[in-house]
C-alpha cells in the first residue's frame, strides 16, 4: 500500500493491497525496487549547527568505536565493512536521488514542504486516518519511520509528476471496465497449468473422461505448487484482468464444465473447471466512482512517472568507481580522478544531506510550477 481498522468487504480490493501501492507501489521506488532517500533541503539558519556537526563528526572518526581487549576497532574499520555490505544498494539510492533532484532543478521545480504534509494528509484520509494515525500504522506495520516515509517515498513520487507534467485523463469506458473488474461477477474455478502441449493434451483427456476427478488430476499434472496443493483451487477470475484468453474461456463454461486447453502465455497452458459464479459486490457504479477514479489515476500516474524515471536513468551519465561501471549515453567507463571520491558522513535522523560540490546552493521551498492536472 493493514491499514488501520478498514476491512475487505465481499471481494472488494483489500486495503492491505492498498497500503502496499501507496507505500511501494504509490512512489516509483516500488516500481523500480528503489528506496530514494531524498532529505529535506537546509533552511537558512542551519549552515552553523551542520558546521558543528561536522566537526563532532570529524572528532567521532578520530576515536576508536569500540574496543575489545587491547585491540581498537575503529570507525573506519566499520566504515568499510559497512560498504562491504551495503555500499552497492545505498550508494544506487543516492545516486537514484540525484538524478531526480538535478532533473527537477533544470526545469526549475521544487517540491515544498507544504505538499509533501498535504499529499500525506490525503492518502492518509483514504484509509479514514489522520496523519498520525496513519505514521503510527506504517511504522508498526511497515517499519517506515516518518522521515523515512516523507523523503523516500512522497517526495520522490511528487517530484516525478512534476516531471512528468502530463494531464490525467480517465474514460468512461475504463471507469465502467475497472468497475466490472472490482465489483462484478467472478467465475469460481479450479485450474491445471501446464508447461508442455503434449501433457496438457493428455491431461485434458483424462479430465473429459473423468471429470469428477479434476481435483486429483491438478495434483498430478500441474506445475503450479501453489494451486496443485489446492487441488487445483484459484482465486474467482474477474473480466478485464489482464489475461482475454483465460477470461474468455472461464466464462463460457457453466457450473461443472471443464474447458478446452487455453494457452494463456506463450508455453503455458491452462485447463479450467468452472465451480460457479460470486454474486457481485456492488450493483452501481455511482456508489464506488470516486474510488475507481482513484485508483485508475494511481495507476496510470504510476506508468507515467516510471517511464520518466526510467527515462531519467538513462539519459544520465553516471560513473560508479564502487561497481566499476558507466551508465548513460555511450559511456565507457573511466576512472575516478584522484582525491575525487568524498567519505560518506553518517547523519542524525533529519539532518539535510550535503548536496554535490556542483549542485546549486540550497533554496527556500516553493511552491512550484508543472502540478499535475487532474481531470474528472
Amino acid at each position: 500500500m493493514g491499514e488501520g481498522n478498514h476491512q475487505p468487504t465481499g471481494s472488494r480490493p483489500s486495503s492491505f493491497n492498498r497500503l502496499g501501492m501507496l507505500v511501494g507501489g504509490t512512489a516509483v521506488v516500488l516500481i523500480a525496487g528503489l528506496v530514494l532517500m531524498q532529505a529535506l533541503r537546509a533552511q537558512p539558519g542551519q549552515a552553523a549547527a551542520e558546521s558543528a556537526g561536522t566537526a563532532k563528526l570529524s572528532n567521532a572518526q578520530s576515536k576508536p568505536l569500540a574496543r575489545v581487549g587491547r585491540e581498537d576497532i575503529s570507525y573506519d574499520m566499520v566504515a568499510d565493512e559497512c560498504v562491504t555490505r551495503y555500499g552497492k544498494e545505498v550508494l544506487d539510492d543516492l545516486i537514484h536521488r540525484v538524478i531526480i533532484q538535478q532533473a527537477c532543478e533544470q526545469q526549475n521545480l521544487t517540491v515544498s514542504e507544504e505538499e509533501v504534509t498535504a499529499e500525506v494528509t490525503r492518502i492518509a484520509k483514504r484509509f479514514n486516518l489522520d496523519p498520525t494515525a496513519w505514521y503510527q500504522m506504517l511504522q508498526s506495520e511497515r517499519n517506515i519511520t516518518p522521515l523515512q516515509y516523507r523523503q523516500s517515498v512522497i517526495w520522490p513520487m511528487l517530484a516525478l509528476k512534476k516531471l512528468a507534467g502530463e494531464q490525467v485523463d480517465i474514460t468512461e469506458e475504463e471507469m465502467n471496465k475497472a468497475f466490472v473488474r472490482n465489483y462484478g461477477q467472478r467465475v469460481k474455478a479450479r485450474l491445471i497449468l501446464l508447461d508442455n502441449p503434449r501433457r496438457a493434451r493428455e491431461c485434458w483427456e483424462k479430465c473429459s473422461k473423468s471429470p469428477e476427478d479434476f481435483e486429483k488430476f491438478a495434483q498430478e499434472f500441474s506445475v503450479d505448487p501453489n494451486s496443485r496443493a489446492l487441488g487445483g483451487t484459484v482465486p474467482p477470475i474477474p473480466k478485464y484482468s489482464g489475461n482475454d484468453a483465460l477470461e474468455t474461456a472461464a466464462f463460457k463454461l457453466n457450473e461443472g464444465e471443464i474447458s478446452g486447453i487455453v494457452e494463456i502465455q506463450s508455453g503455458r497452458y491452462a485447463i479450467l473447471k468452472s465451480e460457479g459464479r460470486t454474486q457481485s459486490v456492488v450493483s452501481d457504479i455511482a456508489e464506488v466512482r470516486d474510488t475507481l477514479y482513484e485508483e485508475l489515476y494511481e495507476a496510470r500516474t504510476q506508468q507515467s512517472v516510471a517511464t520518466v524515471f526510467e527515462n531519467l536513468k538513462k539519459n544520465a551519465k553516471v560513473d560508479n568507481f564502487l561497481t566499476q561501471t558507466s551508465t548513460g549515453p555511450e559511456r565507457p567507463f573511466s576512472a575516478p580522478t584522484p582525491g575525487g571520491i568524498q567519505p560518506v558522513s553518517a547523519q542524525k535522523p533529519g539532518q539535510a544531506t550535503p548536496r554535490p560540490a556542483s549542485t546549486p546552493a540550497n533554496r527556500p521551498a516553493a511552491a512550484a510550477p508543472g502540478t499535475v492536472t487532474i481531470k474528472r
